[in-house]
């Protein structure tokens, strides 16, 4: 094990997802390892249709390219629930979203990086963000599907605890509509 002057510092550093960044997104999404779980399709127009109003500003959420020490990582998608009243209706079925809670969602787009413990390492520090970011934002919940084990760790890992269980929609059609559904307060 190095010692503690000889280890390395891990920088998450990240900006907002620009138009030029959709090969490298559509890249990601092809990768069977994201493709299983955000089942998006990947047609160079489809990524412009579904990522280009958020690149554009005109979308209130965002879509942030992560790095890590420099190298594209993933992709993290930050937006407040207020902005999108039809996703606070389906998960109010199954747990209260208080005012002023936040989501993400988030990928590590090279297969290489995963299972590093790179994906706790990149939920917390957009989730340490959005506190000095979002001064409104009460927690940052998180629905996930039961079934994506390596997801629910990572924000176990990043300090999220699981707070309920129920039926929401899956991304993937060929999932069930089991989900936990995760929390951190400021």
């Amino acid at each position: 094990m190095p010692s503690p002057e000889t280890r390395s510092v891990r920088s998450i550093t990240w900006r907002r997802l620009t138009e030029r960044d959709f090969p490298l997104l559509r890249a990601w999404l092809e990768q069977p390892h994201v493709a299983r779980w955000w089942h998006h399709e990947t047609t160079p127009e489809a990524v412009a249709r579904d990522f280009g109003p958020a690149a554009r500003g005109e979308e209130p959420s965002e879509d942030l390219l992560v790095f890590l020490d420099g190298q594209p990582l993933g992709l993290v998608q930050r937006s407040k629930y207020a902005d999108y009243p039809e996703y606070i209706a389906e998960l109010a079925a199954i747990v209260a979203v208080p005012e002023g809670a936040m989501s993400i969602d988030y990928l590590i787009g090279d297969p290489e990086q995963v299972g590093r413990g790179l994906g706790p390492l990149m939920i917390r520090s957009v989730v340490e963000s959005t506190w000095a970011e979002f001064p409104a934002a009460s927690c940052v919940l998180v629905p996930v599907s039961a079934a994506n084990r390596a997801s629910w760790r990572a924000l176990e890992k990043a300090g999220l605890r699981r707070v309920a269980e129920g039926e929401l929609e899956p991304d993937n059609p060929i999932d069930d509509r089991a989900h936990y559904v995760y929390r951190i307060d400021r």
